[in-house]
């Protein structure tokens, strides 16, 4: 394939960054807006119009669709949230201002659609396949490099024990956004300043009165914010649903790269699981690292609503992207090919597979068109997955012929 690539050296060398800064606690994902004085300016074409397809005909094949296992029904929930949101003037807006002139919000909203049609009535992946290489042009993310390689990293939805009141059970707050927050003086303070080197010393600071719930755990509460959202259930059987609210402008540091910096742990196979293994073997070290994250995240009370992505819809597990809103078009159909973890016999096994995905979410270390992150679902198993995803592959953005 010919491909047509546009990457500066300055580009380079954010990607570069971005790719040490993805590492597992790791891609924040709590659609946090990013301070406008540390942003890259966009590259001019992030996307590269294929003009031949590989010559393997199921290249492209998502055999998640049916099967044992099929998720069609998933997949069609995921269309009909883009489709929902492309009727927002929200989107209106966003297409106005969309870098790539051919990709616009018509053009998306009827390629859902007949995508859509394709879905319910083929028979099986490989009719779906066959027609979509036929009637769709595929527009390939440049990438990180000249091959449009993409790292991909995984979210998920925690499930945490919490209380409603603080006790000596549940010490460590999550936060709600303050009234005043857009009077806020910037720099905004750091996580550090806000809650203390123990995360217990906000009671007299900015944060004072502005609890939500309570954890058993630093560390819960810490994750809460890098994934943007939760489950939480109390005592008496209930549950509920935080999910992002807002940020301090400050850039994210990933936990798993500063301990690698250290020699804590090593960069090869590192995982979600590792990294809170080593802070649970050494609870000392959360004051010095937890606070080396600058950045702090604000909850609103969901009341037990599905986590809502970026363009404000709920996301899907398994069919949801988070990327670059400044790059990639908010809430179009994708297909991504990259290995994956699955959990085989209680082990966590790689395996190379394609999936039709849309984009509906963005993420606070999500930058450049050579990032993706996945979302994976809700709970340990999806936790354990979405850990273990530090993975290189292909996005493509899936369009009628015109």
């Amino acid at each position: 394939m010919q491909y047509k690539y546009q990457l500066t050296n300055k580009l380079a060398k954010l990607i570069l960054t971005t790719y040490l800064c993805g590492l597992p606690l790791l891609a924040c994902n709590n659609q946090q807006q990013v301070s406008q004085k540390n942003q890259t300016s966009p590259p001019a074409e992030p996307l590269s119009l294929q003009t031949s397809l590989p010559p393997n005909q199921n290249y492209f094949l998502d055999n998640q669709i049916w099967g044992e296992a099929g998720d069609k029904q998933n997949l069609l929930k995921a269309i009909d949230y883009s489709l929902s949101y492309l009727q927002t003037a929200d989107a209106e807006t966003a297409y106005q201002k969309y870098i790539v002139p051919e990709i616009t919000r018509e053009r998306v909203e009827k390629s859902l659609k007949r995508f859509r049609e394709l879905v319910v009535n083929s028979e099986n992946a490989q009719e779906l396949q066959a027609t979509v290489n036929k009637e769709f042009v595929f527009y390939k993310s440049i990438g990180s490099d000249n091959q449009g390689t993409i790292l991909f990293t995984g979210y998920y939805k925690p499930i945490y024990l919490a209380s409603r009141q603080p006790s000596a059970e549940y010490p460590y707050p999550i936060y709600r956004l303050p009234d005043d927050f857009q009077n806020w003086d910037k720099p905004h303070p750091t996580r550090l300043e806000l809650e203390g080197a123990d995360a217990l010393q906000a009671v007299k600071g900015k944060l004072k009165d502005l609890e939500l719930f309570w954890l058993k755990s630093r560390m819960d509460a810490f994750i809460a914010q890098v994934q943007g959202s939760a489950v939480l259930k109390f005592a008496d059987g209930t549950t509920t649903t935080i999910n992002y609210a807002g940020n301090t402008e400050h850039e994210y540091v990933s936990l798993g790269k500063e301990l690698i910096k250290d020699g804590k742990l090593s960069e090869k196979g590192i995982t979600l699981e590792k990294v809170i293994n080593y802070f649970e073997k050494n609870p000392q070290s959360q004051n010095i690292y937890l606070p080396r994250n600058p950045r702090f995240i604000f909850f609103k009370d969901t009341k037990n609503a599905p986590a809502s992505g970026s363009i404000s819809v709920p996301i899907t597990p398994e069919r949801s992207i988070a990327t670059d809103k400044s790059l990639m078009p908010p809430g179009a159909l994708a297909i991504i090919r990259a290995p994956f973890p699955f959990i085989n016999q209680g082990k966590i096994e790689q395996r190379l597979v394609s999936r039709y995905v849309l984009d509906q979410d963005t993420g606070g270390a999500i930058k450049t068109p050579g990032r993706v992150d996945y979302y994976i679902g809700v709970g340990k198993q999806a936790g354990d997955r979405a850990g273990a995803i530090v993975n290189k592959g292909e996005l493509y953005y899936l369009l009628l012929k015109q």
